[in-house]
């Protein structure tokens, strides 16, 4: 063996280990260590495969010996993330030091088993290039799953289960994984969701094990608890909090949700006394405030230890660019600890994999019936796949924040106080990018600044943690933020999200540094922007569909009260369209990944473009327009279904309650042909943004042609659709008529009127239809339907404005044939829209000579509503009733008819008809007024409402934004919003912030947003008729 002193520059030697301490792991090739001489002593090492080996070390070796051959062993070049685990004496797991002796540290070494488990759990899998290491790194997430320690709700849980399954006994056999999940239990709670598990193991077929672990890495990365070990504290009001340590910083937890995280460029100094461990946080100069010091007391000073080590180590590992050097002995005597970092930092490992040519060790895989594909390159993942976060319900409890200013700020290099060190800051640096380019242009921090037992430390009070109630981060009681792009497999497969959805976690205050260093690497081309809207409307389509072709069809096809020709229709119709879609999504996502891949900056000409996958898709869908056509029909069907049997109708009613259906059931099943509309939409976008020389122009322009012919072909149905399902809409929010939806009958504007009585102005919800004027008030029923007052029918009648006769503003008469009616609108703008759309109405029934026999005559029976005479039948009740929140109200209340009564506005046909071209989904950052970080969420904007979810991936969204009422500007000087791209939603005292990534999507969403806030200028076209 070569001896350390004849090998002049080892690179152990180099990184500063001791010369007599063996090799470094940075040499997987080398043989075991030479140890120090003396008796030989055996110690048992647990793998992460369950199996033990046994190694012998000299007694005096220190702990690095031992570690250096548990590398050398499993031939791992990556072996830094990993540690070295054991229980001491106290019972208290500990991490064992590499540059004391062994034996020093086991005081038992016979009656001690030592774990060798993962230390370091980087931010992206990526950056792990060794298959080796990733199978490890799974085995790890494997572990904490079976042991409860990664919290995660039950979708995720068993997407990850199925991964495992896939990687020990390869494609799904129903017998051969039912054995195997008897036989293995992978979750404490495994038996009740053993048949998701199954299900979700049928979509990995041809799934290679290392492909396994990269999804499962994948998914894993993405949830709250990942890599967290948590360590009970209190806050200095007696809180029980739990203290973590990740790749971004220290984390505060609350049970198992996350509610702060001190970043390391806001931290200046760790440091505990005692049983205090003390977070001094970097002064924000723009406040000119004091350093602010958080307090958290632990079970002992030994925790606090443990606590203050494992920071140090994270600290080191992640944010400096080579290890520490040790500190000169003092000649009298220390203060503090003489704890540093050994071994290598994440980017030496990096830096060195990359640059060596390392020859692939095949090994085994203990757990795995298959044989494992060990060709995967460290490089073969070159898209960092960005995909959603996990929803985990958060409890309608106050959710508690610690609140702390974690504004970083530029400071000189570290100084010594009291004989300290400080943490130096890094001026400009980015945490993410330092840890990912490693060629950050602010200095490396001083690897010194986490001190123990600091003296100084006592004397600000004020900097201790304050429990705050309803904190930042929380969308009516549920915390919220999360991601979602697009990835690949390790194979350079594209990952789809309907197979591989990821989860996360918990709400809480985000910094956004990641999303900064993130966008600027995003293509500038507006094409890329189009395109991405494209992708990001495409995802919550197939969602929509989802609720059809999954949700609903289930529930229908267990309830025998749904005919069978309902049951038929429906699947025959939509199960067609949601198939090509699925494939339609992949593409996009898979050319989206390309055209924003950094490894295909060179090949510009052939990714870059998204006109021919358009074409392509669009021509295959001109095959379902059969398909698409039925839809009408569809919607005829499930009506008469409700009416002529009630558990039908029932089952429905039911259905709608459900989280996962968001809109009235009907508007989903129109959501393929209003997908068309924006089909065209985009296209628009992009031939007028392409000259006509680009290669992508000729593609975009024909597949414009191509849809352009289908919308024309099926706009009829849709327009006719479109009313139907809106006095359907309608009729469940109005008790008094019993058959509104009458052929013939078309909706024009629904809204807030006062109407003059003898006892003054009451507020009163009026529905112009093409017939009649119908008024209501909103009763008590358990739905909080609007009862029917009176009806004004619209031939003969004629209007004028009142408002010096009865010297009330904004009014105007209604003359009608048997009754007049005096109304006001709660603004100029809204008498107006009334007027108008009253005489266009008035002119409409003056021109109807019948009504129309089409499909709706077929279908429903013609019954007159009720006539009252106006007559007022309202109690003290009702009048308590109409002045209720929107929060007293049920599932109903959010409809648009309640928000137009809270909101006291109106709404039109038109409008509709706008909303439903100007859907638009995205990621956005949200602040709130009075917070200081923003959230990251995916938001969809559709039927006058922002949905807001922690993810695409969602089945449902945790809370709503009923935009009617609303004003959309940008934020001005004063707010001090100094963020590109930001635009502010505000009603009366609530003020909403968001920042969407470029000025693109902030454009689209300014504009789509005003279509909501805004009502339409424009009038109903006086052919209406025809349209319908």
């Amino acid at each position: 063996m070569v001896e350390p002193a004849d090998r002049p520059s080892t690179a152990g030697q180099r990184l500063g280990a001791p010369e007599s301490f063996g090799v470094s792991t940075l040499e997987p090739g080398l043989r075991p260590p030479v140890q120090p001489p003396g008796r030989q002593v055996s110690i048992r090492v647990q793998m992460l495969d369950d199996t033990q080996e046994v190694f012998q070390i000299s007694q005096r070796s220190p702990g690095k010996v031992l570690f250096d051959l548990v590398c050398v062993h499993l031939n791992l070049s990556e072996g830094d993330y990993f540690g070295l685990e054991y229980q001491d004496q106290r019972k208290m797991t500990v991490w064992l030091d590499l540059l004391k002796p062994t034996l020093k540290q086991i005081r038992r070494p016979k009656n001690t088993i030592l774990r060798f488990v993962v230390k370091f759990f980087p931010p992206d899998h990526t950056q792990l290039l060794e298959e080796l290491t990733r199978y490890l790194f799974a085995l790890q997430i494997k572990h904490d799953l079976a042991c409860g320690h990664l919290i995660c709700n039950d979708t995720s849980a068993a997407l990850m289960v199925s991964h495992i399954i896939q990687s020990e006994i390869g494609d799904f056999d129903e017998t051969q994984s039912w054995q195997h999940l008897l036989h293995n239990k992978y979750l404490p709670d495994q038996d009740a969701i053993r048949d998701k598990i199954t299900d979700c193991h049928r979509k990995h077929v041809g799934q290679t094990p290392a492909e396994s672990d990269y999804q499962l890495l994948e998914i894993a990365r993405r949830l709250e608890m990942y890599g967290v070990r948590l360590h009970p504290a209190k806050d200095r009001e007696g809180t029980k909090l739990s203290l973590a340590v990740a790749h971004i910083g220290v984390l505060v937890f609350q049970g198992y949700t996350k509610i702060n995280a001190f970043n390391w460029s806001k931290v200046r100094k760790l440091s505990f006394k005692r049983k205090r461990f003390l977070i001094k946080l970097r002064a924000d100069p723009a406040q000119n405030a004091h350093h602010d010091t958080l307090e958290f007391a632990m079970a002992s000073r030994d925790c606090c230890k443990i606590f203050w080590k494992i920071c140090v180590e994270y600290h080191a590992f992640f944010r400096l660019f080579e290890e520490p050097k040790p500190k000169p002995k003092p000649i009298l005597f220390t203060r503090g600890s003489s704890f540093r970092f050994s071994g290598r930092t994440q980017k030496q490992i990096i830096d060195y994999v990359k640059d060596s040519e390392l020859k692939k060790v095949p090994f085994e895989r203990k757990h795995s019936k298959i044989l494992s594909n060990s060709s995967m390159s460290p490089q073969s993942s070159s898209f960092r796949s960005q995909v959603p976060k996990e929803v985990a319900d958060q409890p309608d409890s106050t959710r508690l924040g610690i609140r702390a200013e974690c504004n970083g700020s530029e400071e000189p290099p570290a100084t010594t106080t009291n004989g300290f060190h400080d943490i130096p800051a890094a001026p400009g640096s980015d945490p993410t990018q330092s840890r990912q380019n490693h060629h950050g242009t602010g200095s490396a921090p001083d690897p010194q600044f986490l001190n123990p037992e600091s003296p100084g430390s006592e004397d600000s009070p004020e900097g201790s943690p304050h429990v705050v109630a309803n904190g930042n981060g929380s969308v009516n009681g549920r915390g919220t933020g999360s991601i979602g792009v697009l990835g690949q497999s390790p194979e350079g497969r594209l990952l789809s999200p309907l197979t591989s959805p990821l989860l996360t976690d918990a709400g809480c205050v985000r910094h956004d540094d990641e999303d900064e260093a993130r966008r600027k690497k995003f293509p500038t081309d507006k094409a890329y922007f189009i395109a991405k809207e494209l992708l990001t409307t495409e995802r919550t389509y197939l969602k929509d569909l989802q609720v059809i072709t999954e949700s609903f069809q289930s529930v229908a096809g267990k309830d025998e009260a749904f005919p069978d020709s309902v049951k038929n229709v429906i699947s025959a119709s939509y199960d067609p369209v949601y198939k090509f879609h699925q494939g339609f999504l992949k593409e996009v996502e898979q050319r989206l990944a390309q055209w924003e891949g950094r490894s295909n900056a060179h090949i510009k000409g052939d990714y870059q473009r998204i006109g021919d996958v358009l074409l392509k898709n669009i021509q295959g869908l001109r095959q379902l327009t059969v398909h698409l056509q039925k839809h009408s029909e569809c919607l005829v069907e499930l009506e008469r279904a409700c009416r002529s049997n009630r558990k039908a109708e029932a089952a429905c009613r039911d259905f709608e309650q459900q989280r996962v259906c968001y809109l009235p059931l009907n508007i989903f099943l129109l959501r393929p042909l209003h997908r068309l509309l924006h089909y065209k939409l985009i296209l628009e976008r992009l031939c007028k943004h392409y000259p006509p020389t680009h290669d992508d122009f000729r593609d975009c322009r024909a597949a414009l042609a191509d849809i352009s012919e289908m919308v024309l072909q099926l706009q009829g149905a849709m327009m006719k659709m479109e009313n139907f399902q809106k006095l359907l809409e309608l009729k469940k929010d109005l008790t008094g008529i019993d058959n509104l939806a009458i052929p013939g009958r078309e909706f024009i504007r629904l809204g807030c009127l006062s109407k003059l009585s003898g006892k003054g102005l009451q507020q009163r919800m009026f529905f112009l239809f093409s017939d009649s004027l119908v008024y209501t008030s909103r009763g008590m029923t358990p739905s909080n339907q609007f009862k029917v007052h009176g009806q004004l029918p619209l031939y003969g009648m004629t209007i004028r404005e009142s408002e010096e006769e009865w010297g009330v503003p904004h009014s105007f008469t209604l003359f009608g044939q048997r009754q007049s009616v005096v109304v006001a609108a709660s603004c100029e703008s809204e008498m107006e829209r009334w007027v108008e759309d009253i005489r266009m109405a008035i002119d409409l029934a003056e021109q109807t000579s019948s009504p129309n026999t089409d499909l709706l005559s077929t279908s429903l029976s013609d019954n007159k509503l009720s006539d009252d005479g106006g007559a007022e039948l309202e109690s003290e009740e009702e009048l308590c009733g109409s002045r209720s929140s929107l929060e007293r109200q049920g599932h109903r209340g959010n409809t648009t008819v309640h928000v137009c009564w809270h909101r006291n506005t109106s709404v039109s046909m038109v409008d509709f008809s706008v909303a439903v071209e100007n859907q638009l989904s995205g990621n956005l950052l949200r602040k709130f007024k009075n917070s200081n970080g923003w959230q990251k969420l995916w938001v969809v904007f559709t039927n006058f409402s922002l949905f807001f979810y922690k993810s695409h991936q969602d089945d449902y969204p945790l809370a709503s934004l009923p935009l009617l009422g609303y004003s959309v500007t940008v934020p001005s000087e004063s707010e001090n919003i100094h963020k590109d791209y930001v635009f502010k939603l505000h009603f009366k005292s609530h003020v909403y912030y968001f920042r969407s990534e470029s000025e693109y999507a902030f454009e689209r969403w300014m504009e789509v947003i005003r279509s909501a806030t805004c009502s339409a200028s424009r009038s109903l076209p006086s052919t209406r008729k025809d349209l319908y």
